[in-house]
């Protein structure tokens, strides 16, 4: 199996099924066979061809008498594989780029179609230096093209940010990040933990700002690596190790994570407590705590538990037995755009319902705060509907509850909240809040 074939196969799954590309990637890599180069390009081709749909599909519809769009499955799959590799892969030949869709074409059943891909790619090749310009003339539209954003999305952020900032956010959606892991103290320092990586062939640097921190590139299949398999370190972005910072957890603290899959943001809790406390990891699915319960105890960490709770519903044993309770609620996902592309084609009506969930979350999360202790909400969306308006509608019915400022790394003093921004910070898109609940008066 190809690298290209594996590609559409997981673009057609995604498009027929509504997989997210990185599970689909995954699982088809797995069922392929596919490693090493194969499995990069693979991967390369996946993630840029959905980063990119829109824009390749204005180029494709500039020498194709069709929309790709209006073309069967999985033609315009192909030939925005194609495309893809001719306008951003310089070490793919762009013959090559172009014969291997024409054999897609026709291993895919599409054998009448394969002289249109060879002559839509092939203009694309001839005219790559002087491909049509996007207009310009409506701005929101321009973007969106550009940079393969729904117009929507882009009408936002040009009221929320301006011109000059949302193109940079626009811009950081396509990038791709280094590969954050955060070291696992209980089981060495991060210069041991970095010495280990570098001696399994990884590049890791340490974070700039970020203690405990290190960034890595040249990665491959991470659960392969030794110092993975030994508990080192963990996955996890530091916008979301930043949320459990904001807790301040100490030693000994009895925690709360309301939506815990996959379990970083536990993890980390853990980690700051010295394993020593307690921390309840919830979620809906006995499979996804399967997976918090198997990352504990890679990690060494015995004072995670794990339970099947759903976060809107009362658990009355839980009420005010907790010093700190993490909300980091299911939300549009807007912020983590450059890490799962595909979430920029979710239509706007599908968001809609989700601060009304956000705030039963957060207001049913609320009675577990012991009198004196800490709530802190978080998400990994930039949208003011899902973040800082929740909370003003969550304050609105509980005066007994108020933001309270907090220190972060290299952020200083936040006061009550704060929104990260990958062009701004290097972080996922992320919302952190602290809330303290009133301590009961003598």
């Amino acid at each position: 199996m190809s690298a290209r074939e594996t590609a559409l196969r997981v673009l057609t799954s995604c498009r027929a099924s509504g997989a997210w590309a990185d599970a689909a990637l995954k699982a088809q890599l797995g069922r392929d066979g596919l490693s090493g180069p194969e499995a990069a390009l693979c991967s390369r081709i996946v993630y840029g061809v959905t980063q990119n749909r829109l824009l390749l599909d204005f180029y494709l519809a500039a020498y194709c008498s069709q929309k790709p769009d209006h073309l069967q499955p999985p033609l315009p799959d192909i030939l925005r594989i194609g495309a893809y590799q001719v306008l951003f892969l310089d070490k793919v030949p762009d013959s090559a780029a172009v014969n291997t869709s024409v054999e897609l074409a026709k291993t895919a059943g599409r054998g009448q179609a394969a002289g249109l891909v060879n002559a839509v790619l092939r203009k694309i090749s001839q005219n790559k230096d002087s491909l049509p310009p996007v207009p310009e003339r409506d701005e929101a539209k321009y973007l969106s093209i550009r940079y393969s954003h729904p117009k929507w999305l882009v009408k936002r952020l040009l009221v929320l940010l301006g011109r000059e900032e949302a193109e940079r956010f626009l811009a950081a959606g396509n990038s791709q990040p280094p590969t954050a892991a955060q070291v696992n103290p209980l089981r060495g320092t991060a210069e041991e933990v970095c010495k280990a990586l570098e001696a399994e062939g990884i590049q890791a640097e340490f974070h700039p700002w970020l203690p405990d921190c290190l960034l890595l590139s040249g990665t491959g299949d991470l659960e392969r690596l030794k110092a993975f398999q030994d508990g080192a370190f963990y996955i996890q972005d530091p916008a979301a190790r930043l949320a459990v910072m904001a807790m301040d957890v100490r030693p000994g603290a009895q925690v709360l994570d309301v939506c815990a899959a996959p379990g970083g943001k536990s993890f980390a809790a853990a980690m700051a407590m010295e394993d020593r406390g307690r921390v309840l990891a919830c979620d809906l699915r006995e499979n996804k705590l399967k997976r918090i319960h198997d990352g504990a105890a890679r990690l060494g960490l015995t004072c995670i538990e794990t339970a099947a709770a759903d976060g809107r519903r009362v658990r009355p044993e839980w009420a005010g037995q907790f010093d700190a309770v993490l909300v980091d609620a299911p939300c549009s996902g807007l912020g983590i755009i450059r890490k799962k592309p595909d979430i920029r084609y979710k239509k706007a009506d599908d968001l809609f319902s989700l601060p009304v969930i956000q705030h039963d979350i957060l207001d049913n999360a609320a009675a577990y705060v012991r009198p004196g202790g800490v709530l802190v909400y978080s998400t990994c969306t930039v949208l003011p509907e899902e973040n800082g308006q929740t909370v003003d509608t969550f304050l609105a019915d509980h005066p007994d509850f108020s933001r309270e400022t907090f220190s972060l790394p290299s952020l200083g003093e936040v006061p009550g909240e704060i929104t990260l921004w990958p062009q701004r910070h290097g972080t996922d898109g992320f919302y952190i809040c602290r809330i303290r609940r009133q301590a009961r008066k003598l």
